[in-house]
């Protein structure tokens, strides 16, 4: 009696991983796309949003950039005004970066926008059974978004 093969497919770490790598930030691209920002302001009003007020020195850091060049991306959403500055209460030496009630609706709306072509998307482009397989990986996604690297 011949065993039963099982299609199980053989997994090519690093070809694999490249692969996911790209389709994610074709995917984070596309999403970016329906976005009303440019990239760097939308990260800074969302981080904003999930984490309330910050200095500029902590989003920058938070964001990977030089506090110059977040200074000028504030300065931009001040302008416009998404963000205000406001003395911290606990140290009076240092100045608060939050939310407007303007950029807290812009960012509601941008992402209510993102929702909805994702949704759409995954409505016309994928069966049930795909979407319930799209929807088990996000906890797995989540948790790669989360691995931080001993070596790094």
């Amino acid at each position: 009696m011949a065993s039963e093969e099982t299609s199980v497919p053989t997994i090519d770490g690093e070809r694999d991983a490249g692969e996911l790598r790209v389709v994610l930030g074709r995917l984070v691209r596309r999403l970016r796309a329906e976005h009303r920002f440019p990239i760097s302001q939308g990260a800074v009003l969302g981080r904003l949003d999930r984490e309330g007020a910050r200095t500029t020195s902590d989003l920058a850091k938070a964001e990977r950039v030089r506090p110059q060049s977040m200074a000028q991306i504030v300065g931009e959403l001040e302008d416009r005004g998404l963000v205000s500055r406001r003395q911290d209460p606990e140290d009076g030496r240092r100045i608060l970066i939050e939310l407007t009630d303007e950029g807290r609706a812009a960012i509601g709306e941008a992402r209510r926008d993102r929702d909805d072509w994702l949704a759409r998307a995954i409505d016309e482009e994928l069966s049930p059974a795909e979407a319930t397989t799209l929807f088990e990986a996000v906890a797995l996604m989540d948790r790669l978004s989360r691995f931080e690297s001993q070596t790094r």
